[in-house]
């Protein structure tokens, strides 16, 4: 069962900068399409960022474009989640997603498995 594990959220204040690591206890999780989504109190998930097996196509929300950039790291079973510029309106829980489909879509049903969330909150 493929395990995902995110780490690096925390408390930081607006304009600052947090990165999140995503790391997966399965050797077939370097050719997953990889995603990030966050969900606040009493609001749906909501599609952050994705990344392509290989690393080479990223697809961003219009709310994080230009402020936040998703990676892989070498040998592809991490995926990171740099976020600069930070907004409170960015504070949520962020959760990993893969998807052994490859289709990095944005759409949260289509991605099979999760992680359990790290919580971002950011302070006006």
């Amino acid at each position: 069962q493929v395990q995902l594990v995110e780490s690096g959220g925390g408390l930081v204040q607006a304009g600052g900068s947090l990165r999140l690591s995503c790391a997966a206890a399965v050797l077939t999780f370097s050719t997953y399409a990889m995603g990030w989504f966050r969900q606040s109190p009493g609001k749906d998930r909501e599609f952050v960022a994705a990344v392509s097996w290989s690393g080479d196509s990223t697809s961003y929300s219009d709310s994080v474009k230009g402020r936040f950039t998703i990676s892989r790291g070498d040998g592809k079973n991490t995926v990171y989640l740099q976020m600069n510029r930070l907004k409170p309106e960015d504070t949520a829980v962020y959760y990993c997603a893969g998807d052994n489909r490859g289709s990095q879509t944005s759409k949260a049903y289509d991605y099979d498995y999760w992680g359990q969330g790290t919580q971002v909150t950011v302070s006006s």
